[in-house]
């Protein structure tokens, strides 16, 4: 998505939530991969209040009902593109939970 952006934001991933009362602007929420993911308010309308909704919390409940450490194999490294250092942060975080 085409965006004027700070060029001082480096991020891995970035949330964007765009109201339609105030488009053209918008809220950007950016985060890097070893950083939580950020809550963010669900956009509703204007008179309405936007609850906040945890996306990491969200996440880390959804892969224990998937049971998704079940089904991945983090033995296969498949994560060449990544830089060293967030490499080795997954590293220990798969370590930490026994993973690897």
């Amino acid at each position: 998505m085409p965006m004027n952006v700070d060029e001082r934001i480096k991020s891995d991933y970035r949330i964007i939530i765009s109201r339609s009362d105030r488009r053209p602007k918008a809220e950007l929420y950016a985060f890097n991969l070893a950083q939580e993911i950020p809550s963010i308010p669900l956009p509703l309308k204007a008179e309405d209040q936007e609850p906040l909704i945890p996306l990491q919390e969200l996440l880390h409940s959804l892969y224990e009902r998937g049971s998704y450490d079940l089904a991945i194999n983090y033995q296969k490294r498949t994560l060449e593109d990544l830089s060293e250092t967030d490499q080795t942060w997954i590293n220990h975080l798969l370590q930490e939970q026994e993973l690897i």
